[in-house]
């Protein structure tokens, strides 16, 4: 029996990701952000001419068992697909292509029935980054690396199952299925850290890997209403700090909340909830029982969120989205 499956992360580089002086070359035009990947992964190599991402992992993997169930073979397929970063002065544009390293595949783990196959890929980004660091010649010129680490188990007898082992902290990653569904995303970048440190033993490639912290992928309806708090005049946007809480359960208030970075613990009555990452839209309930906060949303990481009026929004939509963030009832 043959079976085989795959998980695909593409990494992007969102807007509110870079910081500091970095920004001026994004701001200028020299470069550029990206938008955001589709939901449905289609022709990765369009995408990749078509510069929308930095790198992908294909994690692609297979195995054959017998009658008795047994693994009789295995192997890893897929690979990295590194972008290229396109930079703009003037009239003229250039195209400055990244450099993949090695992959990192881990022997197959074989066990009764299964096999499990973990894949670390990345590489360095198009352009030089000049940057000081702490020794000798106290300036570092080669981009820092990029990468993410995919762990993927087939099963003879149920679907495919896989794992976000780590990832670089810079820029975002997004996890795809087998079948191209868009099925998890990385809660937290972290521009300086990585702009600093992603280099030589501090990567997979040296001694260290990076851990991920992942979150659920946010629904359509919030996708669309993302789209809506940015596009309406100019949010209020406000920095929080890991441990402090953002709305506390009990408090008048009507606005409603987007994460733009960061990940945001929901808790009531001090049991947690669920855990929401960037693109996630909460707070809502509050507008349509009497202005006070049902729950208390608290910063898991560093996060950046925005604070838009309830009544800048469709209240049709929000009453959508309201009915499913019944979270006390549901608890997950």
């Amino acid at each position: 029996m043959h079976t085989e499956s795959s998980v695909t992360s593409l990494s992007w580089i969102p807007s509110e990701a870079v910081r500091g002086g970095t920004r001026v070359a994004f701001d200028a035009g020299f470069t550029h952000y990206d938008a955001p990947p589709p939901d449905v992964i289609g022709d990765l190599e369009a995408l990749r001419l078509a510069d929308r991402f930095r790198f992908a992992n294909l994690l692609s993997a297979w195995m054959e068992t017998g009658a008795d169930g047994k693994v009789t073979d295995c192997g890893y397929s897929g690979g990295v697909a590194m972008g290229a970063t396109t930079v703009a002065v003037g009239l003229l544009n250039h195209r400055f292509e990244a450099v993949a390293l090695p992959l990192l595949q881990s022997p197959p783990e074989v066990g009764d029935g299964w096999v499990r196959f973990t894949q670390t890929a990345g590489g360095r980004t198009g352009l030089p980054a000049p940057r000081r660091v702490r020794r000798r010649p106290f300036v570092q010129w080669q981009a820092p690396l990029v990468w993410s680490t995919l762990r993927l188990t087939l099963h003879r007898d149920r679907p495919a199952e896989f794992e976000v082992v780590g990832a670089s902290r810079f820029p975002r990653h997004w996890f795809y299925d087998h079948e191209g569904r868009l099925v998890a995303k990385s809660g937290l970048t972290d521009f300086t850290d990585w702009y600093r440190k992603s280099f030589g033993r501090h990567t997979p490639w040296g001694d260290e890997q990076s851990p991920a912290l992942v979150t659920a992928v946010e629904t359509a309806l919030e996708r669309n209403l993302s789209a809506q708090l940015m596009g309406r005049g100019k949010p209020a946007f406000r920095k929080v700090a890991a441990g402090e809480v953002v709305l506390a359960e009990g408090d008048r208030g009507t606005d409603v909340l987007l994460i733009l970075d960061g990940v945001l613990r929901v808790e009531r009555g001090g049991e947690r909830l669920a855990e929401f990452g960037p693109g996630a839209v909460l707070g809502e309930r509050a507008g349509a029982e009497g202005g006070v906060r049902t729950s208390t949303l608290a910063a898991v990481t560093d996060a950046r969120v925005a604070l838009v009026p309830r009544h800048a929004l469709d209240p049709a939509q929000l009453q959508e989205l309201s009915a499913g963030h019944h979270l006390e009832d549901h608890p997950r």
